[in-house]
């Protein structure tokens, strides 16, 4: 494919500065359009060495308003990126809505330099192209537009290029030795650029070849597709805002006759009379914190993140269940991340944006209260997101859990359940209790009132998002003491079985 490119193409100097102009103009007011409409723009620039690059970006943002966009180079992992997934690094440097992001390299980087050099293959390099159309498919879901240029240059003209820059000395650090290494392996490149187009050219994210030996015609071809894609893009968004919109509630409301009869369920099956006495608690909590203590150095020593999961009721019990379970570690070993509604700044973003950014280093523990699954839970019940967001999330949110444990984490989830009866007599005795009411809020009583509907909610998440490598496990919590320590004890459990 790439060796049949023509890449003989040339613009005249007047004819180039002609268009040129026009094009500037044009793509500056697209960039106004797209910020007023609301619409994350991510431009992603891969090729050869010396293909022009850094030259096309900077011709490109002369144009735009420097407050709407962040530039980004990617290079060699620094040590903080190299403890976490290898698309960490890009997910907390996506767009907010109405901003450009603009990669110089990027997640591709892994299918290509680091391809070769780490001899990445196998089942490795295919995960790989998964996680990459994962990643792409739930921005682009989320309303991000994903443009890809792969800038293409013969061997010669690389060649020349690289000589042309070390006749210069204030130009010749740019060449290295391993830009003339990866010049020799240039039919090696050829080959594996070619299946990663192959693997990844998709509609929501395409990638356009651009024939790079005549920087000018290189110039006017990224120039023109842009701006031809960021039209259709705001045609599109105009036109879903004038178009009528089911209401996101009745969608969630809507039922089928006989739906009652056919629903599945977990949680009502779950015995909620176990417990444990109070003795056999002490002994346990005691034995178990000792051991936690023990896992958290080993953890450490082994690089092994650990990710925890709480959810469940109001009034269930996570707030006691964290604190055990962190009770008698080191407070430099881990962090516990209280989940509420997202703010102006979070909401900007893909929702699953926020829980990227607070991924545990290698080594570390993060405890979640409350997390991600907010978008199938109350996200979903209170109409906060729509039936197409809320169905789509449990696919993105498997593949996010996969991530994290091709990565080498641990992932760990809880669901505290509660009945109905245990949860008003909490309610109550906080109400009831001067120093425990900031814990009861109006919320809780509207929630409550909901039981019926979150309960669906929560089967379905249960039945949607128990996967063989991240299960769920199901705490019965109207005993405090037994919820505690079965919890406790399915940490230790996992953590060990990892190690």
């Amino acid at each position: 494919m790439l060796s049949e490119l023509d890449l003989s193409q040339k613009i005249k100097k007047k004819e180039y500065e002609e268009i040129m102009a026009d094009l500037r103009i044009k793509l500056g007011e697209l960039q106004r359009e797209a910020k007023l409409l609301n619409i994350p723009i991510m431009l992603v620039f891969e090729g050869w060495g010396a293909s022009g690059k850094g030259t096309l970006i900077n011709e490109l943002i002369l144009p735009l308003d420097p407050r709407g966009f962040n530039v980004y180079t990617t290079n060699y992992l620094n040590q903080d990126e190299m403890m976490r997934p290898f698309l960490w690094r890009f997910w907390v440097k996506t767009p907010a809505k109405g901003r450009i992001a603009i990669f110089e390299k990027s997640w591709y980087r892994r299918t290509l330099v680091e391809r070769i050099d780490n001899d990445i293959e196998g089942n490795e390099i295919k995960s790989t192209f998964e996680d990459i159309n994962s990643f792409e498919r739930q921005l682009s879901d989320d309303g991000n537009i994903i443009m890809k240029f792969f800038i293409h240059i013969s061997k010669e003209k690389q060649k020349e290029r690289f000589l042309e820059l070390e006749s210069n000395p204030s130009t010749a650090w740019r060449v290295t030795k391993d830009d003339w290494k990866h010049h020799e392996q240039y039919e090696k490149y050829i080959k594996i650029t070619e299946e990663m187009i192959e693997k990844t050219d998709k509609d929501y994210a395409p990638w356009t070849i651009i024939e790079g030996n005549d920087r000018k015609f290189a110039e006017v071809k990224v120039f023109t597709s842009i701006i031809l894609n960021l039209e259709n893009a705001i045609n599109a968004a105009k036109e879903k805002a004038e178009a009528p919109s089911t209401s996101s509630i009745l969608q969630n409301n809507t039922q089928c006759n006989g739906d009652n009869l056919v629903k599945s369920s977990i949680l009502r099956n779950i015995d909620l009379s176990v417990s444990i006495s109070k003795e056999e608690y002490k002994e346990k909590l005691k034995k178990y914190q000792n051991k936690m203590r023990v896992i958290e150095h080993e953890l450490y020593t082994r690089r092994i993140p650990v990710v925890i999961v709480y959810e469940g009721w109001d009034a269930a019990g996570k707030g006691g269940n964290i604190k055990r379970i962190t009770e008698n570690l080191d407070p430099r070993g881990y962090q516990v991340v209280p989940i509420a509604a997202p703010n102006v700044v979070e909401k900007s973003h893909h929702y699953l944006w926020r829980f990227w950014n607070e991924f545990p280093k290698a080594g570390h523990i993060t405890i979640f209260d409350r997390s991600w699954y907010g978008r199938v839970l109350v996200e979903r019940v209170e109409g906060f997101c729509s039936y197409e967001e809320w169905n789509r999330a449990y696919k993105e949110i498997n593949e996010m859990e996969e991530q994290f444990i091709n990565f080498g984490a641990v992932v760990i989830k809880f669901w505290l359940q509660i009945d109905k009866d245990e949860q008003l007599a909490r309610f109550n005795e906080r109400m009831n209790t001067p120093e425990k009411q900031w814990k009861i809020t109006d919320e809780d009583w509207r929630n409550r009132e909901k039981w019926e509907r979150y309960e669906d909610a929560a089967n379905d998440m249960l039945i949607k998002t128990s996967t063989t490598r991240a299960p769920w496990t199901i705490i019965e919590s109207n005993s405090k003491m037994y919820s505690r320590i079965k919890a406790l004890k399915t940490v230790i459990d996992a953590i060990e079985k990892k190690i």
